[in-house]
């Protein structure tokens, strides 16, 4: 697999076209799959600097636009917050680049279901994952996946679920995670795939894919004509699929109150 290049090898800003895939295995059989677009931000390439597109801006209104507030812990520098968070949970070796993958807002509007924050060596081998896990109650959660060293794409990594995410599942079990990327005509393909295994084995598989391309307006264009109002239809899916659930009578569970740790690994 191909490795990140050291941060002074100026990482640019991706913006990646891709899908959604989701599938139910119990207690009744349900899926569905949808396109979209998100992006994968360099952050220490980038630093502070605003995007080289017109049609994105970094914490100004615009068409798309990324806010920096919308992550982290909303007021801390984001490179300082992600590396406070990696040495605070005993990660000391990922000074190499961190990419963070995430939905732009569009027309000021987003909800991030997950973004994931990668975290390299300066050698380029990943050492951690962030996942941050959002529910439609305004709640979150921090999943940091680490094995003590480097990271293989293609590995699983497991999770135990402490966080309430659907009704229509209960918080137990474990996530199994696997992240892949490669090479596809000078472009890069990345998956995230997550499945979900309650006390009695697998119920749902998770994907997000995309092919990644340089942040530029021609491919911002291209992305919003092909899904003009996808933030929004984010979390108009996200309700419509759990009323299709409600509608075949798959058991509904209501949220654990008060929420877990924020953190956990």
């Amino acid at each position: 697999m191909p490795r990140d290049p050291a941060p002074t090898a100026q990482a640019q800003p991706q913006l990646c076209m891709g899908q959604v895939r989701h599938a139910r295995l119990r207690p009744r059989v349900h899926a569905f799959s949808y396109g979209i677009f998100y992006l994968r931000l360099p952050l220490r390439s980038m630093g502070m600097r605003d995007f080289p597109a017109r049609l994105i801006s970094r914490n100004r209104a615009n068409v798309l636009a990324f806010r920096d507030s919308d992550h982290g812990d909303g007021s801390t520098p984001l490179l300082d917050w992600i590396d406070a968070l990696l040495r605070q949970h005993g990660v000391l070796d990922a000074d190499g680049e961190i990419w963070l993958q995430t939905m732009p807002r569009m027309f000021a509007y987003v909800f991030n279901p997950v973004s994931f924050w990668f975290c390299h060596r300066l050698d380029g081998a990943l050492r951690a994952v962030v996942c941050d896990v959002r529910n439609t109650f305004g709640e979150r959660h921090l999943y940091l996946l680490e094995e003590g060293g480097s990271i293989a794409y293609g590995s699983e990594l497991v999770a135990k679920k402490i966080f309430h995410v659907s009704p229509f599942c209960k918080v137990e079990g474990q996530y199994r995670f696997r992240f892949l990327r490669n090479s596809e005509q000078d472009r890069e393909r990345h998956l995230a795939r997550i499945d979900y295994d309650d006390l009695d084995g697998l119920v749902l598989q998770t994907s997000l894919s995309g092919t990644a391309q340089p942040l530029r307006d021609g491919a911002i264009a291209w992305a919003l004509l092909r899904y003009p109002l996808m933030t929004f239809g984010v979390m108009a899916r996200i309700h419509w699929q759990a009323l299709r659930l409600w509608l075949r009578r798959v058991p509904f569970f209501s949220k654990p109150h008060p929420p877990q740790e924020k953190v956990s690994r």
